[in-house]
């Protein structure tokens, strides 16, 4: 009997959810959960997949020559229901071709010719690699033979390209220091709801990889170092023993070590002295890779541990030109990082070996790596590398489609960063960095494009308009089920989302059916008001009306959007009351709630405070008997 009570509530809990308010999915995701690779209550459906490949890339770069020569054989496991007739290839580095369209105009020193194909070879024979010119950063190839289902193919590219010396996400950092990434033709994701990602990058989208796995193999002249994503696997190869014994011991330790100086590395005896050495890297089910090489940064390196149950530990490097002051206390943001990301928000353990701070000039974050600018304000800096280092995370721990749904990725990062800040630098620090930074320019933008709802695919919105939508409202609205599920549950709700959808695909409906599914309540319409509508954050005291000694407060909410809120009374004695109220006080009717004060004292002045949640119009959130101008009776 108890069996079978427990059993019937199971089985109400699970109805409640699945008959929840159904939420707008675009033509291709509908189709998706039709083919069952989705699933309502937010699990991988019973035909989910995803494609595979395994990466074995050489490249040279001797600097001051800016030519990076590459080869890299390539094998692809097609594991869709589908066969494939051609393989399009992400080329994002033809985003420097005069000729490649952007957001943004560039100067002279950003332009180059792209990637050049000097080979291509499928299956052992030579395949025309066809210039198309109505494609920038994207490029078709037709195979010889259709590559069926469960099957896979295996390519051999020859290719070199130009590093451009004005540096954005990648590029020359100075004469002999340059950031590689996107350097390799990449085949890009076929998925299972829009097939092959046909996104051009535009310098402002960001990205939608496949897990692969990586071997690459950096060749560089004799005093340049070499810091990359994956396990370096040669140090007594290409370092001097006292240094490669110094990296090593960073490994296990938690104390700070100066891995090579500036004065070390003017001596020229850090790395083997051979004329070429080949720094080898190592990478597994990752999205990614990146590297820096440099032959007069400074090598800091420690580590942590993040995995308390394990003693797991990972890396924190940095890499940096002597004169960054902020980057001389880098690896141990990166250590404070990594320690609080790991035990408290999100609270699962860092999931790769290490990650490195370098110093450029992007604010970009890689797998295992961070290109990221010197500030002269330290708490910036933090608060920069924090962010990186977050989106460890998303998209690089959970597959995320940035360009369709980049919201799922930077607004994680920026609630993270906004948790951590709390814990580094108090509340009120907290939410006035935050206030600033990531709510601010979007609340006191009154551009339409400011409110298009959060789901709106990144492509299909520029300006200020795409920047809100990512970082900000995204952010605030996940926020604002922390703060109606409570920290427990609403962390409940995190780890099976992400403990789900690691090393997958995960779309927004996932996340918001694993939520559901999770927290046992059908949130819907939460996920309706926040990231589905056109919406932002404007309530006002409508109205308060006197019933005898009792009064009945009247809040509005006319932006749409469901925020936490909290009602501050001062009494004619001089004391204050505060009441907090969370989104959950939107569920019945999203435009009005009425709040009934029993106190019986007489009340000289009500407020409406929203602490992070910025309102369009504060003016209209006070209310006082003698200066009431919102109708009161």
């Amino acid at each position: 009997m108890k069996r079978l009570f427990t059993f019937c509530l199971t089985f109400l809990g699970v109805y409640a959810v699945s008959n929840a308010q159904e939420l707008y999915k675009p033509r291709d995701v509908q189709q998706a959960f039709k083919n069952e690779t989705r699933s309502e209550t937010g699990l991988p459906g019973k035909n989910y997949w995803q494609n595979h490949a395994s990466y074995t890339i050489d490249i040279t770069s001797k600097p001051p020559s800016r030519l990076i020569e590459g080869i890299e054989t390539i094998n692809y496991v097609n594991n869709s229901p589908d066969e494939l007739k051609y393989l399009l290839f992400k080329m994002i580095l033809n985003i420097h071709k005069p000729t490649a369209v952007r957001l943004r105009p560039e100067s002279k020193d950003y332009f180059t010719d792209g990637i050049i194909i000097d080979s291509f070879n499928v299956g052992g024979k030579e395949v025309p690699w066809k210039e198309i010119s109505y494609y920038n950063t994207v490029h078709p190839v037709a195979l010889p033979a259709p590559l069926a289902s469960k099957d896979s193919v295996q390519m051999k590219i020859k290719w070199h390209y130009d590093v451009s010396e004005k540096s954005n996400r990648e590029g020359m950092i100075d004469p002999t220091t340059y950031f590689l990434a996107y350097f390799y033709p990449r085949v890009a994701v076929y998925d299972d709801y829009a097939g092959w990602d046909y996104t051009e990058f535009n310098d402002a989208l960001e990205f939608y990889n496949d897990f692969n796995n990586y071997k690459v193999n950096i060749t560089v002249p004799a005093n340049y170092i070499v810091w990359g994503t994956g396990t370096l696997l040669n140090p007594d190869d290409v370092l001097s023993p006292a240094f490669s014994s110094r990296y090593k011991s960073s490994l296990v330790n938690d104390d700070v070590k100066t891995i090579a100086s500036k004065q070390e590395l003017e001596s020229k005896k850090v790395t083997n002295q051979a004329k070429l050495n080949t720094w080898k890297f190592k990478a597994n089910n990752i999205s990614d890779v990146a590297f820096g090489l440099s032959d007069h940064f400074v090598w800091d390196a420690s580590s942590v541990i993040v995995d308390e149950a394990s003693k797991r530990r990972a890396s924190v490097q940095a890499a940096y030109n002597d004169t960054a002051a902020d980057f001389h206390n880098m690896v141990k943001y990166g250590r404070d990082a990594l320690h609080l990301l790991s035990t408290t928000w999100p609270g699962i353990p860092y999931p790769f070996e290490k990650t490195t701070i370098f110093q450029g000039y992007a604010g970009m974050e890689y797998p295992m790596m961070a290109n990221d600018e010197t500030y002269a304000d330290t708490t910036f800096s933090k608060f920069v590398a924090e962010h990186e280092i977050a989106h460890s995370y998303m998209p690089f721990y959970m597959g995320i489609n940035e360009t369709r749904y980049g919201f799922m990725d930077e607004g994680w990062a920026t609630t993270f960063e906004y948790l951590l800040n709390k814990i580094h630098f108090g509340v009120e620090r907290a939410q006035q960095f935050y206030q600033q930074f990531r709510v601010a320019g979007w609340i006191n933008d009154t551009d339409p494009g400011q409110d298009m709802p959060i789901i709106t695919p990144g492509s299909n919105l520029t300006g200020g308009g795409l920047g809100s939508n990512q970082y900000g409202k995204p952010s605030l609205g996940y926020l604002a089920v922390k703060d109606m599920l409570g920290d427990e549950l609403f962390k409940k709700c995190l780890h099976e989302y992400m403990n789900t959808w690691n090393g997958k695909h995960p779309l927004p409906w996932d996340f918001f059916n694993t939520f559901n599914r999770a927290s046992g309540k059908n949130l819907n319409w939460f996920w309706d008001s926040w990231f589905i509508k056109s919406s932002y954050i404007d309530f006002r005291i409508k109205n308060v009306i006197k019933n005898g000694k009792a009064n009945t407060v009247i809040i509005e909410n006319i932006g749409g959007m469901p925020a936490p809120f909290d009602l501050e009374i001062t009494y004619s004695d001089n004391q204050k009351e505060k009441v907090h109220y969370t989104p959950e006080v939107w569920k019945a009717n999203n435009k009005q709630y009425s709040i009934a004060l029993n106190s019986g004292k007489t009340v000289n002045e009500i407020k409406l405070l929203n602490g992070i949640y910025m309102d369009a119009n504060p003016l209209n959130n006070i209310w006082k008997p003698t200066t009431n101008t919102s109708g009161s009776k």
